[in-house]
């Protein structure tokens, strides 16, 4: 009787193990193409300056030991209250700190001096969040989700006055890679949680919740109450939608579904926008969902605005 032992369970083991660890390497550490970095970069630059310019027309409102929140009450409506505000007390910092951020904005927007203005426009992103919890609400934490892989890869390397003076082709990199991973990821646990939390409701699995913001008249902008007519048009998108929400987080990833769910993306946080006086956010939303959109697609676009003679990255180079 033969007592050769055979160990293939533990061989098959280890060759899972290995190739976990592959994909793992593979999906965070390939160099990336960082040119749909750039593009998240321009947007949300051009968002955070448009609430920097907002806050700057009041920044007393906002900011100041006088305003709509005193210093001695942030604490109430939020843990984490670190703020400019312990550091500069005076109504001209307050004001004067706004202006750096606008000014910090406006550089992430354009590509100058990137790192540096990545810092400060999340630094001081958090600290004005902090200090006003009565003001903040979704194009915010938005805003936070896109600044973070702004900071860490290199969001200046292409499509930016950086790159410009620098005269420097824009390389593959790792940190490309991780940014834009960030991103995504964060994305899809913001989608996972957003729509397991909208199955807690029964109003979305009857169909009826978007009636429920159409027939708010404080909250609307647009008029859609003749879709009381259309009891079935109402179902539909509010289904819809919590599927599509439900199920971004599996199928955004298949090359064969996410053009359709990117596609999908495009009306609804529009929708809400237009409908529902959110369009901040709404394009904050696009604007995060652009890290799925390959470097390919964009240098389609961007084509007739840039040089034609530019380096084209090889396919292996390239962010699947």
């Amino acid at each position: 009787m033969s007592t050769t032992s055979h160990p293939v369970p533990v061989v098959a083991s280890r060759g899972w193990c290995a190739e976990w660890l592959a994909g793992w390497n593979t999906f965070w550490f390939t160099p990336a193409d960082p040119l749909p970095l750039a593009v998240v970069r321009i947007c949300t630059g051009a968002l955070l300056a448009w609430s920097a310019f907002v806050w700057l027309l009041d920044a007393q409102a906002f900011f100041g030991a006088d305003g709509w929140l005193r210093p001695a009450d942030v604490w109430r409506l939020n843990d984490q209250p670190w703020q400019w505000s312990w550091y500069f007390a005076t109504p001209e910092a307050a004001r004067l700190l706004t202006i750096v951020m606008l000014g910090a904005a406006i550089c992430l927007a354009v590509g100058l001096f990137t790192p540096l203005a990545a810092v400060v426009s999340l630094a001081g992103l958090v600290s004005a969040a902090n200090r006003a919890p009565l003001t903040t609400f979704g194009l915010d934490d938005t805003l936070g989700m896109l600044l973070v892989p702004l900071v860490v890869g290199p969001a200046g390397a292409v499509l930016s006055l950086d790159a410009l003076l620098g005269r420097r082709a824009p390389q593959p990199s790792v940190r490309a890679n991780i940014a834009l991973r960030l991103l995504q990821v964060h994305l899809c646990v913001v989608y996972l949680f957003s729509g397991c939390g909208k199955l807690l409701g029964a109003s979305w699995w009857e169909g009826t919740a978007l009636w429920g913001a159409i027939a708010n008249v404080q909250y609307r902008t647009l008029d859609l109450t003749g879709l009381a007519r259309h009891p079935l048009v109402v179902n539909a998108l509010t289904l819809a939608t919590l599927f599509w929400e439900v199920g971004y987080a599996a199928l955004v990833w298949p090359r064969l579904t996410r053009p359709l769910v990117l596609a999908m993306a495009a009306p609804v946080h529009l929708g809400i926008g237009l409908a529902m006086g959110m369009m901040e956010f709404g394009l904050a939303m696009l604007t995060a969902n652009l890290a799925f959109v390959g470097a390919d697609t964009f240098r389609a676009v961007l084509a007739p605005f840039t040089n034609r003679s530019s380096r084209s990255l090889e396919p292996s180079e390239r962010l699947a």
